[in-house]
């Protein structure tokens, strides 16, 4: 591979790369170093390239194995929100109390869906944070488009029982 289609191909989709590795390891820089690495290890594969069908889904496949094997690893801790909390930016035409309710509100849906199955936080991560589609998301985590729709579902379903009983039961 030449380096126009590495250029072509592969860097404009850098962007998408380091979201997705941010919301998976909720800290800045592991993400920009997942982002670094898998780039290196694109170029390094180059051989392969030629044979894909999908660059993007390829990339997104090797970012996710990449923070996977991070938050595996003994050492990797998720930030804490106190931590990232300083680096938000004021939001100036709501009122205090709208900015604590949509914080709260925020919140736990995070928390709802940091709650769910690794499989099932993946998949709606993919579709209703990054916007790929089912059949992206399916070569992307290399399983059934059918599984992926089934997945999502549950995911979503899951996640809007939860955010039922904590506004109902405050559970």
């Amino acid at each position: 591979m030449s380096l126009e289609l590495f250029l072509s191909q592969v860097v404009p989709v850098r962007q998408k790369l380091y979201r997705f590795a941010f919301r998976l390891l909720g800290n800045e820089e592991d993400a920009q170093d997942i982002t670094q690495d898998v780039l290196m290890k694109v170029w390094g594969m180059q051989e392969k390239m030629r044979e894909l069908q999908n660059m993007e889904a390829w990339c997104m496949r090797i970012t996710r194995n990449m923070a996977l094997d991070k938050i595996k690893s003994k050492k990797y801790r998720t930030a804490d929100e106190l931590d990232r909390a300083g680096e938000m930016p004021a939001l100036q035409q709501k009122s205090p109390h709208m900015v604590t309710e949509q914080n709260d509100v925020m919140h736990k849906v995070r928390g709802a869906i940091s709650d769910l199955p690794e499989k099932y936080r993946t998949i709606i991560q993919l579709r209703d944070m990054d916007g790929f589609s089912y059949q992206e998301i399916a070569d992307i985590l290399d399983i059934d488009m059918n599984e992926v729709k089934v997945n999502l579902h549950r995911a979503r379903k899951t996640v809007r029982e939860k955010l039922q009983n904590l506004h109902v039961y405050g559970l």
